[in-house]
């Protein structure tokens, strides 16, 4: 018996997500461990359960994640890019929402690479006139 489920691949900085979308009561696991266990600041598992919220979907599915890469925030908001994708192929009409929201959108913002001559991606050796 093949359970419905709903999968969404979300990505910020170096954090990369597999997020699967099961029909249950709301339970969020995150690389096998439950979200207050992994995430110990309050705002990341707001900022995970988000796209939830505001699909008023948050007791009607279990959120199962595998995550690598990155820190605990980019994490969190690769998770919610995942949870949102996931969302969309559940319902088609979540769309606009979502999108209005900001939250199928892929964050851009990355680490920018160190250059030569330089001690870091911007930053200049100390100047001395002598």
């Amino acid at each position: 018996m093949a359970k419905v489920q709903y999968y969404g691949t979300g990505r910020r900085k170096k954090s990369i997500a597999r997020v699967r979308l099961v029909p249950g009561e709301g339970n969020i696991l995150i690389n096998d461990r439950s979200i207050d266990d992994y995430f110990g600041l309050e705002t990341l598992k707001v900022i995970l359960k988000q796209p939830l919220v505001l699909t008023q979907t948050i007791d009607k599915f279990d959120v199962i994640a595998k995550v690598i890469g990155g820190g605990f925030t980019g994490q969190a908001g690769a998770i919610r890019h995942g949870v949102a994708r996931a969302l969309l192929k559940a319902d088609e009409e979540f769309r606009p929402a979502l999108k209005k929201a900001g939250f199928l959108t892929r964050d851009p913002r990355m680490k920018e690479r160190k250059k030569y001559g330089l001690k870091g991606a911007r930053r200049a050796p100390q100047f001395s006139k002598r």
